[in-house]
């Protein structure tokens, strides 16, 4: 079986809507990777069922998502952009991941412990396994590395050791240990109201958020809205650590743009969040309008998205199903 050398695969939950955060933690850097790595996008809607969620609002928001990868500029000629549910692959190595998994692995993921919060005793078995879900996700296609926010990196190392101990116990060098990408200066965004918090869809002030369907108005007012401290900017980025709110809004302005912490401090130390609220609100009509009207539009042609998401599962598929086969040759089950 011949092997990839840059395979990217990564994923985004249809569990609502789209807002900044999931755009800069990863659809903006979806974008970026297409151009050197082969990639495999998907909506991961097996992920997303793990809490209750309405099917109408299910099926919606899963295309919804996918016109969100092509708005942003995702080239679905040259990527596959397919749903997880519709290449039963992956729920099939998942099952022989948790075999593999250990459950002192999986007793240790913190954001389990996070979503349960106390009542761990009455969520879905799914939440408690979905990680080794992930790490089928990322190792039927024999993907060599994945783009991880900051929450995701324990999961990413869970999916390295289950490869390293399949591997292992088989005597078989068949998956990958999937390096991770980390990019950016907004890989975790948080919530404009409190910058001790992730920007949450859940949050129930609509200012702590600002959503991909949102017209320039509801930007310019969020932005004008978000929580800052009375000092001006600072001179250095290290001072931004102890001022949550103030490094939240510079890393959104630096992760918009393109440029480093550095560059945006340099260009703002010393002057008052009212003129850098101005500039950043410019900047992210700029660079968030377009995305919002393409995905207007595409929301409404349910054919082409479909029609997208057929061509990406039947390209999944081709590459997903050797990869099983091989691995129930190993484990000896009968073809």
């Amino acid at each position: 079986m011949q092997k990839p050398t840059k395979r990217i695969l990564s994923g985004v939950q249809p569990s609502g809507d789209l807002h900044l955060g999931n755009y800069l933690g990863a659809i903006k850097n979806f974008v970026s990777l297409q151009k050197e790595y082969e990639c495999f996008f998907c909506v991961v809607d097996l992920h997303a069922i793990t809490v209750w969620q309405d099917p109408k609002v299910l099926a919606d928001k899963t295309r919804e998502v996918t016109a969100a990868f092509i708005a942003s500029g995702i080239d679905p000629k040259k990527n596959n952009i397919f749903v997880q549910s519709q290449v039963p692959q992956h729920a099939q190595l998942a099952w022989i991941f948790n075999c593999v998994a250990r459950m002192g692995w999986l007793n240790r993921m913190t954001q389990f412990k996070d979503k349960a919060g106390k009542n761990s005793e009455n969520v879905s078995v799914g939440l408690f396994s979905y990680p080794t879900l992930m790490a089928a996700d990322i190792l039927i296609y024999l993907a060599t590395h994945v783009p991880v926010g900051d929450d995701q990196k324990q999961h990413l190392e869970l999916t390295r050791d289950i490869a390293q101990k399949f591997n292992n116990d088989f005597k078989t060098d068949l998956f990958p240990i999937p390096e991770p990408l980390i990019f950016g200066q907004a890989t975790r965004v948080m919530s404009l109201r409190d910058g001790s918090k992730k920007m949450s869809k859940s949050d129930p002030s609509d200012y702590s958020r600002i959503m991909l369907t949102d017209t320039a108005d509801d930007i310019t007012l969020k932005i004008k809205k978000a929580k800052t401290d009375p000092l001006p900017l600072p001179e250095y980025v290290k001072d931004l650590n102890s001022r949550p709110e103030a490094q939240n809004l510079v890393s959104i302005y630096a992760s918009l743009q393109n440029n480093s912490l550095e560059d945006i401090i340099n260009k703002y130390k010393g002057k008052e969040f009212s003129l850098f609220k101005k500039d950043l609100i410019d900047l992210a009509v700029s660079k968030l309008e377009p995305i919002t009207l393409e995905m207007n539009k595409l929301k409404s042609d349910f054919a082409f998205i479909d029609t997208v998401l057929k061509e990406g599962k039947d390209k999944a598929i081709t590459v997903a199903e050797p990869v099983l086969a091989k691995t129930k040759e190993i484990i000896g089950f009968l073809g």
